[in-house]
């Protein structure tokens, strides 16, 4: 299994609309690529004050789902995501597998 850990970092005045944004067009996006069977939507609680952070997860069987995900689906989802909020978000990707 992979996780992609997404954690990203808004300004509080766009805080509600982007969680709806998430909730209801971009995480659907994402699972809509079906190369993740899953996904995790967190708020990070004790934050720095000059933004709000929250993480996403999601659960690949495979580094190649993932791949293929980076490769095929990724980039028209970033430009969508910059399109719609520009620079009041800022994103830190990272890839991590379960240690047994």
């Amino acid at each position: 299994m992979i996780v992609y850990n997404i954690t990203i970092k808004i300004l509080p005045e766009i805080e509600e609309e982007w969680v709806q944004w998430q909730k209801q067009e971009h995480i659907p996006d994402v699972m809509a690529s079906c190369q993740f069977t899953d996904y995790k939507f967190y708020r990070l609680l004790d934050a720095e004050n000059d933004g709000v952070t929250y993480i996403v997860q999601y659960f690949a069987r495979s580094r190649e789902n993932f791949d293929c995900y980076i490769k095929d689906t990724a980039p028209a989802l970033r430009e969508k995501a910059f399109n719609r909020w520009g620079n009041r978000f800022i994103a830190f990707r990272t890839i991590m597998e379960p240690v047994n």
